[in-house]
């Protein structure tokens, strides 16, 4: 095989492992804005049901329902992370190394040094704090609807 074909088709290998990547990315973004609009929808309906029914056991029933849902959103966040890291950066690194140009790898040598100088944040971070706020929301809901259930079960008529 001559040389340069060699080269051409690792070059296509990278551009379909590049194009996968983003495409790949793109799905855990629609995957996050369901998790995200779900959980909304599920925070308002505990929010509407525990306000206007003096019952405590939809509150109960829905945070117990949203919290395992935002566990289910944690480890779809993290498993993303990981298929990203292993699955696409490792290959395609493996591939620039055949390549003139390492653009990935320059762009993970800067993103890592940027992230160290300025503690910045990055948006698979803000995801994962995203999940604990609103599961921590949903355990002070059932908290609270837990202890006001006992409160109303043993107050003196």
């Amino acid at each position: 095989m001559d040389p340069k074909d060699e080269k051409y088709l690792i070059l296509e290998q990278y551009r379909i492992y590049s194009d996968a990547k983003e495409k790949f990315i793109d799905r855990q973004f629609s995957t996050n804005r369901f998790y995200l609009v779900f959980n909304l929808v599920l925070l308002i309906a505990t929010y509407m049901l525990s306000t206007l029914t003096p019952h405590y056991a939809p509150a109960i029933v829905l945070s117990v329902i949203g919290f395992g849902v935002t566990i289910m959103w944690w480890l779809n966040v993290d498993s993303y992370q990981m298929l990203i890291k292993v699955k696409y950066a490792k290959v395609l690194e493996y591939l620039e190394t055949k390549l003139p140009e390492e653009p990935y790898h320059k762009e993970f040598v800067d993103y890592t040094d940027m992230k160290k100088k300025n503690n910045l944040i990055v948006f698979g971070d803000f995801q994962k704090y995203l999940t604990l706020a609103i599961a921590l929301v949903y355990i002070i809901v059932f908290v609270q609807a837990i202890t006001n259930m006992i409160i109303l079960r043993f107050q003196p008529i």
